[in-house]
């Protein structure tokens, strides 16, 4: 156990970028869980590929702020499993979004690449994937130290 080493290994894990980015996923997670719980409740009828679909990047976003922020053992494996998830949902959904608009009466989170999102949704996987190979970097780096 190294109760010193702890605090400051904790710090550095959540300074910086992975600090903005964890910021952005809790608030992307709690936009798109809202909004989609809202439109199942109160309008599933109406498009539920969308709103199904928009519920489904929610739980994601969920699980990987809250793997971000854990992101050691199990947790950096499903962190890797939950962004590359996001990353191929928004592609898949902003292709369809785009070639099959019919499915899409009402826009998810994830169409049109999240357009709608300001394109975040396309842009927070890439940025996530990247701050957890340089952190892996980083780590392997220490230890050669």
């Amino acid at each position: 156990m190294e109760p010193e080493a702890r605090p400051a290994e904790s710090t550095a894990r959540t300074s910086g970028l992975g600090r903005v980015l964890i910021t952005v996923y809790l608030i992307l997670a709690l936009a798109a869980t809202f909004r989609a719980v809202y439109q199942v409740i109160a309008k599933f009828d109406e498009a539920p590929v969308a709103y199904a679909l928009s519920l489904a990047s929610g739980i994601v976003y969920i699980i990987a702020t809250v793997a971000l922020i854990k992101r050691r053992g199990a947790w950096r494996v499903i962190a890797w499993v939950a962004l590359l998830f996001e990353f191929c949902g928004v592609l898949i959904v902003g292709t369809l979004s785009l070639t099959h608009p019919a499915l899409f009466a009402h826009p998810s989170v994830w169409s049109w690449f999240g357009s709608g999102y300001l394109w975040i949704p396309l842009v927070l996987p890439v940025l996530g994937m990247t701050w957890l190979l340089r952190s892996r970097d980083q780590r392997r780096t220490e230890v050669e130290a």
